[in-house]
């Protein structure tokens, strides 16, 4: 009986013993074919570590090679949890020297990850104040953060990059790809306490290429020279310039107002940091006439001499009387042009016929974008002629009823400038890599024929009489000629009407009439006391384009005696 009792005993005990097995055997199955992957891989985060390795984004240099961005290298803290030995007491101390909150930290080194960043980019002090602490568990990695030498020059123009060097606004986000480079990665392997076994494999970043502007920081300088000093002066609420080469679409100065400091741009707010001369829409005012002018000339409906009754300064037009801002008996057409009389160019565009002179304006660039290299560009406001009221011919050919950028006034200017043409303007010269090989170039784009060359010649020297003999007298140069117009423009007040105590005022030019260089166009929001463009706005296109002719005048002589000496 007894042996019969442990018989059935033993054989219970192999059964269980076989059950294990058999169940180990299946779990030993199981892992091998259906967990492997899995076990491989936590194995490998346990035991690997990815820490990527950031390129150094490329550099941006103005026509002559200055550098106006580029990437100053700096300490980035990370640090590996598992090896802080008291976090509380480790928080603390860096808390103070990071700037980081207290709570944040330890939030952060509270995990079981092998790598955090607890702050990127610090200064060298605090890098100094850190190592100096002697905390196992932290180190530095090197990171290279944007810099702008210059400051708040081209601010709107530039944007900025942020904490991970990616391009946010402006030309850094427009040619970001181009910019920001390749990351790179280094594999570290750890032991079983998680310390430094070796550094297995290291895919090295890819540095971004660099761009060449088309911008030249000696214009650009004395443009933001000008701007300050007429933000002073009369106090804009706003105020934009730019100068093109005329013939290329070469933008050689870009400044605008209000503006930022380009190394801390989260201290300004989104209004500041606005780039006006692509996304403020204006009333021109009264350079919009240059458009009705060369329409006129080129259907062959007036010549310069031509006398046009001006009203003696007040005509009744359907339901509205339109003014000039001195009266006018009659004037030659040249002369309604340089004297901006209201109803002689109403009356041109009269003859001239509504289906005409919006083809005129389309073909001028209003309407549309100029597709500059930025993001954010508007394309004005422009009616068809069905949507056109009884008084709109004679509202639109002085500026009235149209919306415009500053960008699209500074290249219908040139369309006369540079003999008819519509031209594409661009911000980027070239793009090349560290070693100076050009990945990338771009030339001048022709969009398409305005005007003929006759026409755009008899338009110049009527835009010439305009600063000699007219409402430009202002803008009038010591050593050279130029031609422009000027622009006084009411704003539109909160009930719908045209105010009489907001303007927008503008001069539009070029330089010099025989062979312009320079298209440059002045637009100040709401300027005082006083607000006419030609006493406001003229003054700074003189001042440009003075300082500009003779730079370019003194680059071309450098050039020639190098060459000479090349010879």
């Amino acid at each position: 009986m007894h042996n019969k009792t442990r018989f059935r005993r033993t054989g219970l005990v192999l059964r269980f013993v076989f059950l294990l097995f058999f169940l180990l055997t299946l779990k030993i199955i199981y892992i091998q074919f259906f967990r492997s992957d899995y076990l491989k891989n936590l194995s490998a985060r346990q035991h690997t570590l990815y820490v990527e390795l950031e390129p150094k984004r490329g550099a941006i240099y103005d026509r002559n090679l200055t550098p106006l961005a580029v990437n100053i290298q700096y300490d980035s803290l990370y640090a590996a949890p598992q090896e802080i030995m008291d976090i509380d007491s480790t928080a603390g101390q860096l808390s103070e020297i990071i700037d980081v909150n207290i709570d944040t930290i330890i939030r952060k080194l509270d995990t079981k990850k092998m790598f955090i960043w607890l702050k990127r980019k610090i200064s060298p002090e605090k890098v100094s104040q850190i190592k100096n602490l002697n905390i196992k568990g932290l180190g530095f990695i090197k990171e290279s953060r944007r810099s702008y030498p210059n400051f708040t020059m081209a601010s709107n123009l530039f944007g900025f990059a942020g904490v991970d060097n990616v391009g946010l606004e402006g030309l850094e986000l427009y040619y970001n790809n181009y910019l920001k480079g390749e990351s790179g990665w280094r594999q570290v392997l750890r032991d079983g306490k998680q310390n430094l076994v070796l550094n297995e494999n290291i895919v090295n970043p890819v540095d971004g290429y660099n761009l060449v502007l088309n911008i030249d920081e000696a214009i650009q300088f004395v443009a933001e020279r000008e701007m300050d000093e007429v933000m002073s002066k009369y106090s804009p609420k706003a105020a934009s310039v730019l100068v093109m080469e005329p013939f290329t679409g070469r933008i050689l100065a870009w400044a605008v107002r209000p503006n930022y400091d380009l190394n801390s741009p989260a201290d300004y707010t989104l209004d500041q940091r606005r780039n006006r001369p692509i996304t403020d829409i204006i009333e021109p005012g009264s350079v919009f006439k240059i458009v009705t002018a060369s329409a006129a000339l080129e259907e062959g409906l007036f010549t310069e001499e031509n006398q046009i009754f001006c009203e003696n300064g007040a005509y009744r037009y359907a339901s509205h009387t339109l003014h000039d801002h001195r009266p006018h008996g009659y004037l030659t057409f040249a002369d309604v042009v340089a004297k901006s009389s209201n109803i002689g160019v109403s009356k041109i565009a009269q003859k001239l016929g509504e289906q005409k002179l919006y083809g005129y304006i389309k073909s001028f660039g209003f309407g549309s974008k100029t597709g500059v290299d930025l993001y954010g560009e508007l394309p004005g406001l422009l009616k068809e002629p069905r949507l056109w009221s009884k008084i709109s011919i004679t509202s639109i050919p002085m500026g009235q009823e149209v919306g415009v950028t500053v960008l699209q006034l500074c290249r219908a200017i040139s369309v006369i400038a540079n003999g008819g043409y519509l031209v594409k303007p661009y911000l980027v010269s070239h793009i090349q890599d560290n070693k100076s090989e050009i990945i990338k170039i771009f030339k001048p784009e022709i969009i398409t024929r305005v005007i003929s060359e006759n026409t755009a010649k008899r338009m110049r020297k009527i835009l010439q009489k305009v600063i000699e003999d007219g409402t430009g007298i202002m803008a009038r140069l010591k050593n050279y000629t130029a031609g422009g117009k000027t622009g006084t423009a009411q704003k539109i007040a909160d009930d719908g009407t045209y105010s009489h105590s907001k303007f927008v005022a503008s001069f539009v030019g070029f330089a010099p009439v025989e062979n312009p260089k320079l298209a440059i166009a002045v637009v100040l929001d709401e300027p005082r006391p006083y607000y006419y463009g030609g006493v406001v706005s003229a003054p700074v296109f003189k001042n440009i384009a003075e300082f500009s002719l003779r730079y370019l005048e003194s680059k071309d002589k450098e050039r020639l005696l190098v060459s000479n000496e090349v010879r």
